[in-house]
């Protein structure tokens, strides 16, 4: 695989360290964008702390990954093992076609799950389902 994978990513940057070699980017906002690394290189110390970055490339290559991080001092680049991207999409769901659930079929589902957890409900629900035609297992 010869094919480098890269991403940008603009959100106000901030740094903090989890453990030895392993960094948290968190993009700021809450639910919003946050980089882990892991396996940072050393000096990467210096870099990372009071970062305060508008922009992230994350570069994932053979050896590792590589990640530029353009602050109002300059680029800054880190390399690490591994890189770990959490984009949030609130709106991941709305282009699917899903169906859509009226009240009177809410109200169904409600009522199935709700007999499903008494004792015996389970069996009840079967001979309901038997005697609509339904099948229902034995």
């Amino acid at each position: 695989m010869s094919k480098k994978a890269e991403r940008s990513v603009t959100a106000s940057f901030e740094a903090r360290e989890l453990a030895v070699g392993v960094w948290h980017l968190s993009g700021g906002a809450p639910g919003g964008v946050e980089i882990v690394l892991g396996g940072a290189e050393p000096d990467a110390r210096a870099a990372l702390e009071n970062l305060r970055a508008s922009r992230a490339v994350i570069a994932w290559e053979h050896t590792g990954v590589l990640v530029t991080l353009t602050a109002a001092a300059g680029p800054r680049r880190i390399r690490a093992h591994t890189a770990i991207l959490h984009e949030p999409r609130p709106a991941l769901y709305e282009g699917l076609p899903l169906v859509k659930l009226d009240a009177a079929a809410r109200r169904f589902w409600r009522r199935v799950f709700l007999l499903v957890r008494i004792p015996g409900g389970r069996r009840l629900l079967g001979l309901v389902a038997r005697r609509a035609g339904g099948g229902g297992r034995k």
